[in-house]
């Protein structure tokens, strides 16, 4: 007999199968998992617990054009830039080693750059580890760090110069909420780079105002300071963290901030300084000026790149002498033996050119 399309003996494993799982659906019921930390049961994120640090450090901060001590005393940051730590334990070289170096060659302080790739890639949870390591090993030397978000491109718009930079609005911001919260209190960290190069690429990365880019970053900088007024947020400026022209007629509208900028010596044309002088390094008269990435090398070595190239070397005396004139910090780009332009030719920590002269810089003002 058919009824609706369906034989009678359908309709009964129909039946049946309902009934089964009824009965399974009760049984779970009865007997629910063992797992009590479900979704419900993850725990908020820790702090870092800064009474574990075995070195004093205190705290640098903004005092008018300045960054000072908690005597009042002015610090100078010049140091390096090393590779993400991510590609240092995959070289094996994150190591407190690598730091010992750094210290030798006279810096003060170390920039890390956290690729938006490879945060995610490790997860927060796990790259914060790495991060600790970082603030130990740098406390342990008297270092200082700067931590800085390394994206290149807009936003804003979300478009981006590489798959590795690759963001969002929304990422970043939790990024810098999960950081400031984590690290509050903590002095050897002593300034969050908030973005690392915006640029619209010739416009193939869209547009973005001035207004848009300022309103974004004084909302992270709100998001830092809700969690930790204590560190020192920074602002890098147009065209690869180039021109900061703006700031002239409509600064960031926040307090106790730094700015960024990245002279490499192709942005402009030599003798440099006049095109310097109106494009970033009029900040310096008002606000910290600190030039996160700053370095060179010959055409044809290795690493050499568009804006990187200065093939008589004379770029290096020259920025190192103008940001001692107008009291502007610096870290030099990078201390690694694969990115360019490279401070080390190898894990011997072999210098380059470039490294040999900023070693020099850093030896002469430790």
């Amino acid at each position: 007999m058919n009824i609706n399309g369906c034989t009678h003996w359908t309709r009964i494993a129909f039946i049946l199968f309902a009934l089964s799982n009824i009965a399974a659906a009760a049984k779970a019921a009865d007997n629910p998992p063992d797992d009590k930390n479900g979704w419900w049961g993850i725990p908020y994120p820790d702090r870092f617990d800064h009474t574990t640090l075995t070195h004093h450090q205190g705290f640098i901060k903004v005092e008018g054009n300045r960054l000072v001590n908690e005597s009042g005393n002015t610090v100078v940051l010049q140091g390096v830039n090393i590779s993400d730590p991510d590609k240092l334990v995959r070289d094996g070289h994150w190591n407190a080693r690598h730091f010992d170096v750094i210290k030798q060659w006279g810096a003060n302080v170390v920039r890390v750059p956290i690729h938006p790739i490879s945060w995610r890639g490790h997860g927060a949870e796990q790259y914060m580890k790495l991060i600790d390591q970082a603030v130990v090993w740098a406390n342990q030397r008297d270092m200082y760090l700067i931590l800085d978000w390394h994206s290149i491109g807009n936003v804003i718009d979300g478009l981006y110069q590489h798959p590795m930079y690759d963001t969002s609005l929304s990422e970043t911001k939790q990024f810098w909420r999960s950081i400031a919260y984590r690290y509050k209190e903590v002095p050897t960290i002593a300034v969050y780079e908030i973005f690392n190069e915006p640029t619209l690429y010739s416009g193939q990365l869209g547009q973005v105002s001035w207004q848009e880019w300022k309103a974004f970053n004084e909302e992270v900088i709100s998001i830092i300071y809700a969690h930790d007024t204590r560190v020192i947020p920074a602002v890098a400026g147009f065209n690869w963290a180039y021109d900061l022209s703006p700031v002239k007629d409509d600064p960031i509208d926040a307090k106790d901030i730094a700015y960024i900028a990245h002279p490499y010596p192709q942005k402009t044309s030599p003798p440099y300084i006049d095109s310097w002088q109106q494009t970033w390094g009029f900040v310096a008269k008002k606000y910290p000026l600190i030039c996160s990435e700053i370095g060179f090398v010959r055409e044809g070595e290795p690493g050499a790149h568009i804006p990187v190239i200065n093939n008589d070397g004379s770029y290096g005396p020259i920025i190192t002498d103008y940001l001692e004139k107008i009291g502007a910090s610096w870290t030099a780009w990078v201390f690694d033996p694969d990115w360019g332009p490279m401070m080390i030719k190898d894990w011997d920590y072999t210098p380059t050119e470039q490294g040999v002269y900023f070693k020099s810089v850093m030896a002469k003002n430790k």
